[in-house]
């Protein structure tokens, strides 16, 4: 069991729990499936939790163990949240575009990170105010390029332990060159994508910000758990009993979709 874990209520009140529409569902996600209301599917939380925390509880053992993550979430909804919670957990974090080779040419990447940091140290020792005001601006914008793409990452030196992503059928490269350099997966997956090739799936709404903010959070806090050694994070628990259970699905039920 992690330290950090989660429960049902909060779960359904981030709308964690809002698949895509029937026509879009892969069917490799049938066991992580409820039920399905007004032509969407609605994702079971109680499996939703039990996968949740089995994610949390690898990521802590391995942060425990000096392990990095980098969080991949380039989709519009979800970039703000991966920028804060991956600087609020120290990971490193890519939510612009997929660079192709990141982890399978990383010693390529790492060449134009070394420019990067070249140019900011340049630039922070005064350098480049020396040098003519068209080289400088140019320069500058490099420096703004680079950084938009490659400054959540610019202070990784090696390949990350585990790799945390928003929406597989998205981030489809970034999963083939995971698997392909054998770096653990985690991802949270909706309805309509396949689970296959993720070492820990989590079944759940990739696209409302609130369930995305939710699910970060826990790693974050995770991560912040395992580096400080910290005992414990307190959170509401909920009585997850079977009874509970069909209570909280019966409420699911009552949820007014949107088609």
């Amino acid at each position: 069991m992690p330290t950090t874990t989660t429960n049902i209520k909060e779960l359904l009140e981030s709308g964690a729990h809002f698949g895509h529409q029937t026509s879009r569902w892969h069917p490799k996600m049938k066991k992580y499936i409820f039920t399905k209301r007004n032509d969407i599917h609605i994702i079971d939380l109680d499996k939703t939790v039990v996968m949740l925390d089995k994610a949390l509880d690898f990521i802590e053992n391995t942060a425990a163990e000096g392990g990095k993550l980098l969080v991949v979430g380039t989709k519009k909804q979800a970039q703000e949240i991966v920028a804060e919670e991956s600087k609020r957990g120290g990971m490193y974090f890519i939510n612009q575009r997929w660079i192709g080779g990141i982890l399978t040419n990383f010693a390529a990447i790492q060449t134009r990170i070394d420019y990067l940091v070249r140019l900011e140290d340049q630039h922070a020792r005064g350098e480049l105010a020396r040098l003519p005001k068209k080289e400088q601006l140019k320069l500058a914008e490099e420096m703004l390029r680079l950084n938009k793409m490659m400054g959540g990452f610019k202070e990784m030196t090696a390949l990350p332990e585990v790799i945390f992503i928003i929406d597989p059928t998205k981030e489809k490269i970034a999963l083939a060159e995971a698997q392909r350099m054998g770096i653990p997966v985690v991802a949270i997956v909706d309805t309509n994508c396949s689970p296959e090739g993720i070492d820990y799936p989590i079944p759940a709404n990739d696209d409302a910000m609130r369930a995305i903010k939710l699910i970060l959070g826990k790693v974050a806090d995770t991560m912040l758990v395992a580096r400080a050694g910290v005992d414990k994070i307190e959170v509401e628990q909920v009585d997850t009993s079977a009874a509970d259970a069909e209570q909280v699905k019966k409420h699911t039920e009552d949820i007014e979709l949107a088609a």
